[in-house]
C-alpha cells in the first residue's frame, strides 16, 4: 500500500508531465502526445485526486489550464478564466457525468437537458465586446492570461468587428474556436505539419499582414463575462448572437437522456469525415445558466459541461528501423522509423515506441507491419503487430544497453514502488554530450528560463559550432560570431540579448526547477523554494556534510519524498552537476522566494462541513467556500479553524472532536449569514 508522501509524489509527477505538454499544445503548436494519451494522463491524475481527498489540499490541478502565454505579444487578463473541459470516453462516463451534475444540485433523477455540439480541433480564442465593439482578442494562455492577438483576429472577415441588434450587452465577452477548413489547408499543406499547426501559427505572427494570407475561419461556442446577462441557456445565447452575425456550428442540438446523447454522438461521428473541418467529439452543456451557474467550476474544468471524445485514427504501415534517443535525464526512448503514411489526413514517418519494456511485451521487430494511432497532432504509438505478415528471417529487437555517447545504460529502482523503472538512462548526466544538450534545451524553455530566440534548433546550432556547453555559456555568449552566420541579422541578435539579458533575473522557484534535477518538477520546486527561501540557503546542497542534515529536513516537506530526497543527492553528488549549476548561478540575480495568498471573506481560513444543508448539496457549499478563499479538509485536526454543522445528519463523532479541540463550530444559518454579510 502506497504511503501518503508516495502518492503525493505520483500525483506531483503526473502534473508535471501534464504542464509540459499543456505548454506544447497550447504555445507551441507542437503537441508531444496524442490525444488519448493526454487525455488518459488527465483522466489519472482527477482519479488520484478522487481517491486521495488530501491531494485536493495541495490546489494543484487550479494551474492545468493551457499553459503560461509566450513573450511574444502584449499579455491581456480573459474577463473570466476560460477553463479547460473534462473528458467522457464512453457511454458510462456520460452516465457518470449526469449523475453528478444531478447530485450536486440535489436534483437525483430529474431530467437535465443538455446543449451538444461538435469540439472543433482547432485555436481558442476569447473576443471582447465593449458596448458592441469589438475591443479586445485573447489567445487561451494559461487561462486566465492569454495574448493579445486582436491585430489577427481582425483578419478574420466574418468576426464582427462591430454588433448591431437589440440588447447588446455593455461587456460581451465571446469564446471561439479559430480553425482551417480541410480543403482550404490543402492549398498550403506544404508549409505547416497540420491544418491545426496551421491555424496556430498565424494567430501568432507578429505582421497581421501575414496572418491574412491564411484563410482562418470561426465558430462561436461560449462567453465569459456579460454584463448585462442577457441570455438564459446555451441555445437561448447561441441564437441571439447568430442573429448579431456570429458564425455558429449548425450540427448544434438540445439532447435529454442518455439515448439521445449516445444517439448524437454516433450521428456527428458517422459524419466526421465529411466535414470540410476537423472535430474530436462532442461537448455537451447543461442549456439553463442558471443552473451553470450554481454548478460552477472545479479548479480547472467546469462542472456544467463534458467533452465527449470521439475513438483515435488509425493506419497500417511497416518499420523501417528502430532508433534510440537521449532525453534531459539521461532516458533511452525508441522511436520507430515507418514508412509514410497518412494517418487522420497528415503523413507521418514515425511512431513511439515508449521503452524496452514495450517493445519487449508487443514484440516489435524491425520489418513488422503494424497499426499505429494518431489522435492529435503528435508522433503516433504503435497499437499491434501482424504478426501474419510477419517474415521467418524476422529476429527480435535488442534493445542498447550502450547509450549513445557509448556508456553504460542503467533501468534504476524506484523509491515509490521498489521495482525496476521501465525506462533504460545513461547515468553521466553532463558528462554525456547528449544529454547535455537536451539539459541545454530545458534551461531555455519557456517553463524554466524562457530565452525567446534559443529554441531547440537554436541550441543544437551553438552546441555545435561550441558556443554553448553548459548554461552558464548562454550568459557569456559572444555575438560577434553570431553575426557571421546565416539568417542571423542585427535585430535578431539585438532581440536574443534582450532576452538573455532578461532570463538573467530568475525567481528561485524557476532556477531550481530550471537546473533540471530528476523528479523535481514545478511544484516540487516551489515547496523546495518555500523551504530554502534564498539561493544563499539553496547553495548549502553544494557542501557534502551539510547535505547530509538538509536532505533529512527536506524528508519532512509535504510532497518531498524519499524518491526527490534521493534524486537531489544523486544531483549534487555529482561534482561536474554541482560545478555546472555554481557557474550558473554567478551569472544570475535570483530573488527570494514569496508566497501569494488567495483573497476573499475566507482567506487562509481551513473549513470542514458535517451534514447536509436544506437547499443545496454538501458539494456545492464546498465550492461556494472555495471561491471565497477557504481551504476544504476532509479530517478533523488541529488545523481546522471551523466546523461547519449541516442541519440533516451531521456526524456527532466530529463534532465531538472539533470541541475537544476548541475548534469553531457554527451551524448552516450562521454559515450563511457569515457569507452574505
Amino acid at each position: 500500500m502506497n504511503s501518503k508522501s508516495e502518492i503525493i509524489n505520483k500525483f506531483k509527477k503526473k502534473v508535471k508531465l501534464i504542464k509540459f505538454h499543456n505548454n506544447q499544445y497550447f504555445n507551441l503548436d507542437n503537441p508531444k502526445i496524442s490525444d488519448s494519451e493526454y487525455d488518459k494522463l488527465k483522466k489519472d491524475l482527477i482519479s488520484l485526486e478522487k481517491k486521495n481527498s488530501f491531494l485536493r489540499d495541495l490546489n494543484l490541478l487550479e494551474s492545468l489550464v493551457g499553459a503560461t502565454p509566450t513573450n511574444k505579444f502584449k499579455k491581456i487578463k480573459h474577463l473570466k478564466p476560460m477553463l479547460s473541459l473534462s473528458n467522457a470516453f464512453n457511454v458510462t462516463d456520460m452516465g457518470d457525468f449526469i449523475k453528478k451534475v444531478q447530485n450536486f444540485l440535489n436534483i437525483k433523477g430529474k431530467n437535465i437537458e443538455l446543449f451538444s455540439e461538435p469540439k472543433i480541433d482547432g485555436i481558442s480564442a476569447t473576443l471582447i465586446y465593449e458596448n458592441g465593439v469589438l475591443s479586445k482578442g485573447l489567445s487561451r494562455g494559461d487561462g486566465t492570461i492569454g495574448e493579445d492577438i486582436l491585430a489577427n483576429l481582425m483578419t478574420i472577415s466574418k468576426i464582427p468587428k462591430k454588433i448591431a441588434g437589440q440588447e447588446i450587452p455593455k461587456i460581451l465577452e465571446i469564446r471561439c474556436e479559430i480553425f482551417i477548413s480541410k480543403n482550404d489547408f490543402q492549398k498550403i499543406k506544404k508549409n505547416f505539419a497540420n491544418p491545426r499547426n496551421a491555424a496556430g501559427g498565424s494567430l501568432r505572427q507578429k505582421n497581421p499582414e501575414e496572418t491574412s494570407k491564411i484563410p482562418l475561419k470561426y465558430f462561436a461556442y461560449g462567453f465569459g463575462a456579460v454584463e448585462p446577462m442577457n441570455f438564459s441557456s446555451q441555445y437561448d445565447f447561441l441564437e441571439k448572437i447568430s442573429n448579431w452575425g456570429f458564425i455558429i456550428n449548425p450540427l448544434s442540438k438540445i439532447v435529454n437522456g442518455i439515448k439521445e446523447i449516445e444517439s448524437q454522438h454516433k450521428k456527428i461521428d458517422s459524419l466526421r469525415s465529411s466535414l470540410d473541418y476537423d472535430i474530436d467529439g462532442l461537448v455537451f452543456k447543461v442549456n439553463d445558466l442558471e443552473l451553470q451557474k450554481r454548478l460552477g467550476n472545479t479548479s480547472n474544468s467546469p462542472r456544467w459541461a463534458i467533452a465527449y471524445k470521439f475513438s483515435a485514427e488509425k493506419a497500417i504501415t511497416k518499420i523501417k528501423n528502430i532508433t534510440i534517443q537521449v532525453g534531459r535525464t539521461g532516458a533511452i526512448t525508441p522511436v520507430a522509423k515507418v514508412e509514410p503514411v497518412t494517418v487522420g489526413g497528415v503523413v507521418v514517418s514515425n511512431a513511439t515506441l515508449h521503452n524496452e519494456d514495450e517493445i519487449i511485451r508487443k514484440d516489435i521487430r524491425i520489418g513488422d507491419t503494424i497499426q499505429i494511432q494518431r489522435a492529435g497532432d503528435v508522433i503516433p504509438q504503435v497499437i499491434s503487430v501482424d504478426l501474419t505478415k510477419r517474415k521467418k528471417e524476422s529476429k527480435k529487437f535488442i534493445f542498447p544497453t550502450k547509450c549513445l555517447c557509448g556508456s553504460n545504460t542503467k533501468k534504476e529502482l524506484s523509491k515509490s514502488t521498489n521495482k525496476e523503472d521501465a525506462v533504460r538512462r545513461c547515468p553521466k548526466g553532463y558528462d554525456c554530450k547528449y544529454t547535455a544538450r537536451e539539459k541545454l534545451k530545458h534551461i531555455v524553455s519557456k517553463e524554466a528560463f524562457n530565452i525567446e530566440g534559443l529554441g531547440k534548433k537554436v541550441v543544437d546550432q551553438f552546441w555545435d559550432l561550441n558556443f554553448i556547453k553548459e548554461p552558464s555559456d548562454i550568459f557569456r555568449l559572444d555575438y560577434n560570431k553570431i553575426k557571421d552566420l546565416e539568417g542571423w541579422g542585427e535585430l535578431s541578435i539585438e532581440n536574443l540579448k534582450k532576452a538573455i539579458l532578461k532570463s538573467k533575473v530568475i525567481s528561485l522557484e524557476k532556477f531550481i526547477y530550471s537546473i533540471g534535477i530528476r523528479h523535481i518538477g514545478q511544484e516540487n520546486a516551489k515547496t523546495l523554494a518555500n523551504f530554502f527561501i534564498s539561493i544563499k540557503e539553496f547553495s548549502k546542497l553544494f557542501d557534502e556534510k551539510k547535505r547530509v542534515d538538509i536532505l533529512k529536513n527536506l524528508l519532512e516537506l509535504d510532497g518531498i519524498g524519499e524518491t526527490q530526497v534521493y534524486a537531489i543527492k544523486n544531483f549534487f553528488t555529482n561534482e561536474m552537476n554541482t560545478k555546472i549549476t555554481i557557474n550558473l548561478i554567478k551569472e544570475l540575480s535570483i530573488s527570494n522566494y514569496s508566497l501569494n495568498n488567495k483573497s476573499g471573506k475566507l482567506s487562509n481560513k481551513k473549513v470542514m462541513f458535517t451534514g447536509g444543508f436544506q437547499n443545496i448539496s454538501r458539494s456545492e457549499a464546498k465550492s461556494i467556500a472555495e471561491n471565497n478563499g477557504a481551504k476544504v479538509l476532509g479530517s478533523i485536526s488541529k488545523k481546522l479553524d471551523i466546523l461547519v454543522v449541516g442541519s440533516s445528519k451531521p456526524t456527532k463523532k466530529k463534532i465531538d472532536q472539533a470541541k475537544l479541540l476548541k475548534i469553531k463550530i457554527i451551524t448552516e444559518k450562521e454559515w450563511n449569514s457569515m457569507l452574505n454579510s
